[in-house]
């Protein structure tokens, strides 16, 4: 194992990246490619341009293999993760039908309702563990038209590249979970749910564990790209199931997955299931090696960026280190906003659906970029810090510390105000979580580490993790309650409710 490497294809909504991966005696990530792919407008739906997301792996893949070549060491296999609940539909020829809808798409507007329709919506919770979002695959997958009729299988995206990678159709298990129609006891897909809402099951494929050997790149593949005798393995293919995998995770540490969307949560050994997480709406996702991804979605950084597009849009120069340097000088506490309001899903205007809200809660409107930035962090961080109070209820775990991980991780604002939040220590550091964890499991099913316990020690040996004191004062006190009051305003039976 000592000259071979592993890419790690990391495919996030609307950006991907393809990196080289090395835990020798140097603990290497080096960046080979990274590409855009924003949602495309086509036949009617906001959809992935899937042609071209297959165009840029592949440059990546044969790049990185010229890489390894100049580090004298050799290619053993690629893993692809991405975000979840998105699918292809591929034909009996192996064609796929159309471009994948996105999540962001308004055809699941109402498809929540009329599923509950037809199943209870504890019903559903009670199968799956699954927390209730518009987007689900359930929803996306009931909302479906005529295309479903020719389709032959239902591949999740990054099932949908493995195919193209090497003909295996197969759904891995951590994303597998998050479409809501998968048996959270069993592990299998739920066909007594799906036969229900009348949608077709022997469109699914074999579902396999995190760490599946999925074989050699199919020939033509290989050959093109100049990665004869590689293989492809399955990694934690949901990218929020590899960072965790790749955060070195102490015990009682909660985590968040900061990046467009933060999920915040703890690591479990089986699911927990009762009516009172399904009335806060928090999730069972699966985990690599018989672990289970407790958590909750948060809006994210989707709100802050989507401002800062805006404010560019606009002429206004948001240069992210200058605009977080501006926003640490400001004493006082602007305002807030409950980052989970569905409006911030995908709104015209980010910026006046948060001017919306303020005037809404009578707070004052904000209309200074530095001023919006601070009340968009602040709240995130006292989002954060309330999901995980309800974690620690819920679970009966003393918290007593968080590790972020991600891109989210470089925002030392953020990072300072979630341990004043949550009164508790904070560290950060591992950008690129969800990177190593892909790399991880290649290297565990490779046999260059015994488990998730060795992986994860030579993880914390190799990486130096930032550390964020927590500060106690009355303006914090304060600011806490200020948001709480916002926060209730927007939930109902004092359970989030996201969907």
């Amino acid at each position: 194992m000592v000259n071979e490497l592993f890419i790690a294809v990391d495919l996030g909504a609307g950006s991907g990246r393809v990196f080289l991966c090395d835990f020798g005696e140097k603990f290497l990530l080096e960046e080979i490619h990274r590409f855009q792919y924003p949602p495309i407008e086509e036949n009617g739906h906001l959809r992935w341009d899937f042609a071209k997301i297959f165009s840029e792996i592949k440059f990546g893949l044969q790049y990185a293999g010229k890489r390894a070549k100049e580090l004298g060491k050799k290619i053993y296999s690629i893993g692809v993760d991405s975000w979840a609940v998105d699918y292809g539909l591929v034909d009996k020829s192996g064609t796929l039908l159309a471009n994948p809808i996105c999540y962001r798409d308004s055809r699941t507007n109402s498809a929540m309702q009329k599923v509950f329709e037809i199943i209870p919506k504890a019903e559903i919770f009670q199968k799956t563990g699954i927390q209730f979002l518009p987007f689900n695959t359930i929803f996306q997958f009931f909302s479906e038209d005529e295309t479903l009729q020719k389709a032959d299988k239902l591949l999740l995206l990054p099932d949908l590249v493995n195919y193209f990678l090497t003909e295996k159709q197969v759904a891995e298990y951590t994303n597998a979970t998050t479409t809501q129609f998968l048996n959270a006891e069993s592990k299998t897909w739920d066909f007594e749910l799906l036969e229900r809402l009348h949608l077709p099951t022997e469109i699914l494929p074999e579902i396999v564990e995190t760490g599946t050997d999925l074989g050699f790149l199919k020939t033509g593949i290989a050959r093109e790209l100049k990665l004869e005798n590689v293989r492809v393995v399955a990694p934690a293919t949901h990218d929020t199931g590899s960072a965790i995998i790749g955060a070195p995770l102490e015990k009682n540490r909660a985590y968040i997955s900061s990046g467009t969307w933060s999920l915040v949560g703890i690591e479990i050994d089986k699911p927990l299931i009762n009516k009172q997480v399904a009335r806060f709406n928090f999730t069972n996702e699966g985990g690599a090696f018989n672990t289970i991804r407790f958590l909750k979605n948060v809006m994210g950084l989707w709100i802050f960026e989507s401002c800062r597009k805006e404010w560019e849009k606009n002429g206004v120069k948001t240069d992210y280190e200058n605009l977080l340097a501006e926003v640490g000088k400001i004493e006082e506490f602007c305002g807030f906003i409950f980052p989970d309001d569905t409006r911030f899903l995908n709104p015209v205007s980010m910026l006046k659906e948060i001017e919306n809200q303020l005037k809404e809660t009578g707070q004052e409107i904000q209309k200074n970029p530095v001023f919006i930035s601070k009340i968009i962090l602040d709240s995130l961080a006292f989002r954060y810090a309330s999901v995980l109070e309800i974690i620690g209820e819920l679970s009966g775990k003393n918290i007593e510390g968080v590790l972020i991980v991600g891109g989210g991780g470089k925002n030392n604002y953020l990072n300072q105000m979630t341990a004043n939040a949550c009164a508790t220590a904070v560290k950060a550091g591992l950008t690129e979580a969800t990177v190593t964890g892909n790399a991880l499991v290649q290297a565990i099913s490779a046999g260059r580490f015994s488990d998730l316990d060795e992986a994860r020690k030579y993880v914390s040996e190799n990486v130096e993790l930032r550390s964020f004191v927590p500060i106690f004062d009355d303006k914090i006190t304060d600011a806490k309650r200020r948001y709480s009051e916002i926060e209730k305003k927007f939930i109902k039976d004092s359970a989030a409710v996201s969907g």
